[in-house]
């Protein structure tokens, strides 16, 4: 019998925390916290005005070799390791799959993400391809993905080698478990060691931000409001006492 582990799951608090936040602002703060480049390049959304939040669950393929793989061994389903990336899925989980780029392989297609859906799973991101574009689209799962085609995940040149160990997806790193944040900006990869401090810098900015916004649309200097300009810091706290953002927690 194929074993393949599991992960640890980052506290829900966390999660819900960084649902309020998109996934530029984590980037940037991630930027300045030494984190340079946490985008994945390459994934790209599939449905516009989806976002997700979760841990990552990690599928890893490799080139094919004939030594190390043969079509024949996948005669038997319970030898696909795509399969059991699959068979971890906890509600608000994200799987995550280096297919290195490859466009002529379908990761997942039709049933494997029906399969994910109705295990409550968040999202999918793969550096590659799936496969039944018109069903899939049906299930309205949340996708970021290089493209779709008409092969299936082993037809050509790469197969499953690996579940829920460190992958490259988009050229990041990504340890099974950390935090993926993912909207119309992209993928961004979030280490949980980092969380907490995203979250409570993320808030700083988001609320500054609220505030020069209003002024930027109101005709203010820009010199003045983005970046805050320390002159205007004291006509932000003001403006706080005055709008929701104070109370909130």
């Amino acid at each position: 019998m194929t074993h393949t582990p599991d992960i640890t799951r980052p506290p829900k608090d966390l999660i819900d925390a960084l649902k309020e936040i998109g996934a530029a602002t984590v980037a940037g703060t991630l930027g300045h916290m030494g984190f340079r480049n946490p985008h994945m390049v390459g994934p790209v959304p599939q449905n516009r005005g989806k976002s997700i939040v979760g841990p990552a669950l990690t599928l890893q393929f490799m080139p094919q070799r004939p030594d190390l793989f043969t079509e024949g061994e996948y005669a038997d389903p319970e030898t696909q390791l795509h399969r059991h990336v699959l068979y971890h899925v906890q509600e608000g989980d994200v799987v995550v799959v280096d297919a290195r780029g490859d466009m002529s392989s379908g990761v997942f297609g039709d049933m494997m993400s029906t399969y994910f859906k109705g295990r409550g799973g968040a999202g999918i991101v793969i550096d590659g391809c799936m496969r039944d574009r018109p069903n899939v689209e049906k299930l309205d799962l949340p996708l970021w993905l290089r493209g779709w085609t008409p092969n299936y995940h082993v037809q050509t040149s790469i197969y499953p080698n690996a579940v829920n160990v460190p992958i490259a997806c988009g050229g990041v790193t990504v340890i099974p478990g950390d935090i993926i944040v993912a909207d119309d900006d992209g993928v961004v990869v979030l280490p949980v060691a980092m969380a907490s401090k995203v979250i409570d810098e993320s808030q700083k900015h988001h609320d500054w931000e609220e505030f020069s916004r209003v002024k930027l649309m109101e005709g203010g200097s820009l010199q003045r409001y983005y970046p805050l300009h320390d002159d205007a810091r004291g006509e932000y706290e003001e403006w706080r006492k005055t709008n929701r953002l104070e109370n909130r927690s």
